[in-house]
């Protein structure tokens, strides 16, 4: 076995990698210390678009369908909800507890130009899924190119 010289400078962080550590985990992946007691972090939505729709999917892990609400009011979309704790289990009987239990809200603006109206809602495996029709105007429309011939 080969003795390794130690250098205890290589170990220390810069001020800067403190910082960069310290924002990343407080904005990037914040952690159930940003939220107060009894405030559910706001669900997690991944919003695609098609051709014909927008679809926004959040992650809602043990709600069920009926204690989620969903507003569309005007262009913003709002999906509200309440996680609801097990009764039979008591707080001083807890070791560990990370589950955050009570109200939800998310609020998402999206561009003019949907059904509204036609909005499908499903919810499966704790993931809801909207489907936002649009309107026919916004639609992306295939314009095609006519080569002139020249004379």
């Amino acid at each position: 076995m080969a003795i390794e010289r130690w250098h205890p400078f290589t170990e220390l962080m810069s001020l800067r990698q403190v910082m960069d550590r310290l924002f990343e985990d407080s904005f990037v992946r914040p952690s159930h210390v940003l939220t107060s007691p009894g405030e559910v972090a706001m669900p997690i939505l991944d919003i695609y678009q098609t051709p014909s729709e927008i679809v926004v999917k959040a992650a809602l892990p043990g709600i069920k369908p009926e204690d989620v609400s969903i507003d569309i009011t005007g262009d913003t979309l709002t999906v509200k909800g309440e996680s609801k704790a097990e009764q039979e289990v008591k707080k001083e009987d807890y070791l560990f507890q990370e589950g955050r239990y009570g109200a939800f809200s998310r609020s998402v603006v999206f561009p003019n130009g949907l059904k509204s109206d036609k909005t499908e809602a499903t919810m499966e495996d704790g993931v809801l899924t909207l489907t936002i029709p649009k309107a026919e105007e916004v639609k992306p429309k295939a314009i095609k190119v006519n080569a002139k011939e020249k004379k």
